[in-house]
This record gives C-alpha cells, structure tokens and sequence, in this order.
C-alpha cells in the first residue's frame, strides 16, 4: 500500500533539517532517521493519548475517585510493557543486526525465541491481577472509593498483559528490519480501536473503568493477530507488505538466542521495571498530600507520557540503525548515526515541550468533570516541570539508543534506578513529610531519632520530575562518549554474513 504524505512527518524534517543547516547533524540521516521515527512516534502519540482520553472519559464519567484508582492500577498494567519491552528490547538488537547482515535464518530464530520468552514470564503477572487486584492495590492507599475502582479496573485489564507484550515484540522486529511505518499502522490502529471500544463501554454501556480496562485489552488482542498474520503470510489486507515473513514452525527453543535475549533484555526490562516499580512508592507518597494530588499526578503523567512520545521514535530509530551499521562492521558510522539522533532527539522534545506549555491549563482541564475541581492547579504546575524534564529525557533516550542497539544495556538500567530511587523518589518523600518517624532497628535495642525535614510541599513532587531525567541524561551520555559499546556489540554480531 502506497504511504500518504504525512504532515508529521514534514515536521520532524523540517527541525530536522533546520540542524543539518546549523551543520549540527547529516542531512542524509536526517532523512532515514525521520522515515524510522515519525511512525513510532505517531504510534506514540497514539497509544498516549488513548490513555490520556481513557482517564478524561473516566474522569468524566465516574470522577475523581475513579481516576485516582485507574492511577492505582496504572505500575501494575505498567508491568506488562516493563516485562515485554525486555524482551522486545533484545528482540531489536538481534533482529536489526541480523537484518544488517542479511542473517535471516537466524532472524527467524530470535522473533520465535522472542515471542516464547514473552507468554512465558508475562501470564503469571495476568493470573496474579486476576486472583488478587483488590489486595494489589489496598498496598498503595487507604481510600476506599480508589481501590475499588482501581480492583475492578486491575482484574480485567490483566487479561490483556501477554497481548501488550507481544505486541512490543512485533513492533520492534518491523522496526528492527527498517520498517516502522508498517508497525505504526497496526499499533497506532490498536489505538485508535482502544479510544472507540472504551467510549462504547464506558458511555454507552456504562461499564465505568471496567469498560476502559476492556477496551485496552480488546485492542492489543486485535494489534497482536495482525501482527501474526502480516509476519507469518508477509502481509495484512488493509495494510500492505511487510518486510520480512517468519515461519511459525521453526525453533522457538534456541539456547543462543534465548542467552542473548536474557542478557540484552534483563536489564532493559529491569531499567523498564525502574519507572514502573517507581511509581509504587510515588504514588503510596502522594496519597498523603490527597486524593486530589494523586489524580492532578495521574493527569500529568498521561500529559508527560505524550510528550515523551519522541523517544519512542528516536530511540528505536537509533537502535535500529546504529544495530544495522554494526553488523555491517561499520561501527565508525554507528557512531555518527548515534550522535546526530541524540540532537535530533533533543531538538524535537524542546518544540513538544513548548507547545505543550503554552497549552497547559487548556490541556488539564480536559481531564476534569468541571474546570474547578481543585486537582486542576496541581496538574497545571505538574505538567510545567515535565516540559523543563522532558528535554532531559531526549539526552537520556538518545543515548540510550546505541547503547541498547550493541547489547550495552546495564548502564541505562543503572543510571534510571539512581535517577528515580535515590533523587526523584526522595525529593517527593521530603516534599510529602515535615519529619522522618523515628525507626527502632531490630536486634539492636537502637532507635534512630525523628529527623526534621524542609517544608517543600508540592516543591518536591515538581522537582522529582526533573530529577528523574537529569541523572539519566548525564550518565547515559558519558557512557556513549566513552565509545565502549562499540567493543561490547561484538559479542552479539551475527555469526555469519548471510544465511539462507
């Protein structure tokens, strides 16, 4: 099927060609970086705007209390895209330098290993949503209403935790093999499914968050067959060729490959799990300042989750051809292409965040029954420092990218769990608490005395924003200067140079 032009695309070229006029980037990878980012992040914007709309409708319909528990609900649904995108995240790395290399026997093996390796750790995680929800979310708040819709909201919306996995998984083997546009159309439509079950079910049939929760698992359900169909027959009817085609029958227990994903994978599923499992404590600590604060950080989160969309593209893009440029043997290329999407990166997420600020207090109300319940002016003040963050987030992304693409995965694992546990999680704690409790250690007969804290409020939960990306940028960043990953993607180049 023919590809329509597309004003977002022109966009992305157009700052992108603004940098290659300063002499900051190549213009010819300015090109085939936009052709590989502009469909993941319209597949970004997509998906984060279905979230977005599905708390405004619940919001809407249901109140605060409801968004409040979808937000509950939110880390734990988070887990099937921690789990998936591990392993989608080595499914990348072995795919693209595969498909650089022309290796594509060993390409099927690594989608089949992929795909087992998926159902395999992402059904336990949807039997324990369905058996426990109401006990998972009593741990994060006392309020009753919240952890009733977020239980309801939680047993259903576990169903659709294997399909949001495999889901990753078949996007990233299309981008992996220079395709995002394909894989665009089947994720960006799931979304789009995801927006029209959901106002069904939460409007016309009055289902509430039960009828969000199904919508969002009906939805990865359809993008996951037409995943299969279009990679095992080559193409889906409506959406056109696919650029490789995988047999269903081959190995799917392949020791290598199964090695390699686990050690690419684990920790980028682990540095994945670090904002997921982050948002346990942030939201156990907002509960103390009110329900009002934990839906205004519910709000702008899905807020900052569209804004975040350009790393999305950029860094897939990066992995993807930094991936191909080392299993060609060109790691000296790899390099410029890795240099230059962290600029394009950076200079994209500053247009998102300024329009998104000068937009803010439109955008926040659209989430609320009226424009005066009082979670607005938090989420406003919120959504502000997200978009000072969210540059941030460009440096950190982009040098994720060839990191990720060499199999160079511990050091982003690493610098995300420092950012969010050891910076952004305590400034929220402080800004939450005017004194730390005295702690009595057991065994001991010691007791650690209360210790005042500074008065900072909601001061702290702003500055958690930033603090989450800075310390990511600026370690991420050195470890790509330092040119190691280079020597480490030798260990995951393919074996041979071409395969049937």
């Amino acid at each position: 099927m023919a590809r329509l032009p597309n004003p977002f695309r022109a966009l992305i070229l157009y700052i992108g060609f603004a940098l290659a006029r300063a002499g900051l980037i190549d213009r010819h990878r300015v090109v085939r970086t936009t052709d590989l980012a502009w469909p993941r992040i319209v597949t970004g914007i997509a998906r984060m705007s279905k979230n977005a709309v599905d708390v405004a409708m619940v919001g809407v319909a249901v109140g605060t209390s409801a968004v409040a528990g979808v937000g509950f609900a939110g880390p734990y649904w988070g887990l099937a895209f921690a789990l998936g995108g591990g392993v989608a995240g080595g499914t990348i790395a072995l795919v693209s330098q595969r498909f650089g290399a022309e290796a594509y026997g060993e390409l099927g093996d690594a989608v089949r290993a992929s795909v087992l390796l998926a159902i395999l750790i992402t059904i336990p995680v949807s039997v324990a949503f369905w058996t426990f929800p109401t006990r998972l979310i009593d741990v994060l708040s006392s309020n009753e209403a919240a952890i009733a819709f977020g239980a309801d909201y939680l047993r259903i919306v576990g169903l659709g935790v294997p399909f949001a996995a495999l889901n990753l998984v078949g996007s990233r083997v299309l981008v992996g093999c220079d395709d995002a546009y394909t894989a665009m159309q089947v994720r960006a439509g799931g979304a789009v499914a995801n927006i029209v079950l959901s106002a069904a079910f939460i409007f016309g049939l009055g289902w509430g968050v039960e009828g969000a929760a199904l919508g969002t698992v009906l939805s990865n359900v359809v993008a996951v067959a037409a995943f299969t169909i279009g990679l095992v027959r080559g193409r889906v009817p409506g959406i056109g060729e696919f650029p490789i085609s995988i047999s269903p029958f081959g190995s799917y227990v392949n020791p290598d490959m199964l090695r390699d994903l686990f050690e690419i994978g684990l920790p980028v599923g682990a540095r994945n799990l670090v904002w997921t499992v982050a948002e346990f404590p942030m939201l156990a600590i907002l509960d103390v300042f009110g329900e009002n604060t934990v839906a205004a950080f519910v709000i702008a989160r899905r807020i900052w989750g569209i804004m975040n969309t350009p790393g999305w593209g950029f860094g897939l893009a990066s992995s993807s051809l930094v991936g191909q440029e080392l299993g060609g043997e060109d790691p000296a290329e790899a390099e410029a292409y890795a240099r230059d999407i962290i600029r394009f990166s950076v200079a994209t997420y500053v247009v998102f965040a300024a329009l998104t600020a000068v937009f803010a207090t439109d955008i926040v109300t659209l989430f609320a029954e009226t424009p005066e319940n009082p979670e607005i002016p938090i989420a406003v003040n919120l959504v502000y420092a997200a978009c000072v963050a969210v540059v941030f987030q460009g440096i950190s992304g982009g040098a994720a990218g060839p990191l990720d693409a060499a199999g160079d995965t511990k050091i982003p694992f690493a610098s995300q769990f420092l950012g969010m546990f050891c910076v952004s999680i305590p400034l929220a704690y402080v800004g939450a608490r005017e004194a730390t409790p005295a702690i009595d250690v057991p065994g001991l007969g010691v007791t650690i005395p209360e210790v005042a804290l500074p008065a900072i409020g909601l001061w702290g939960v702003y500055l958690a924003f930033v603090a989450e990306t800075t310390i990511p940028a600026a370690i991420n960043y050195w470890r790509f200067r330092s040119g190691k990953w280079k020597a480490i993607s030798e260990a995951y180049r393919p074996d041979a140079p071409a395969d049937d």
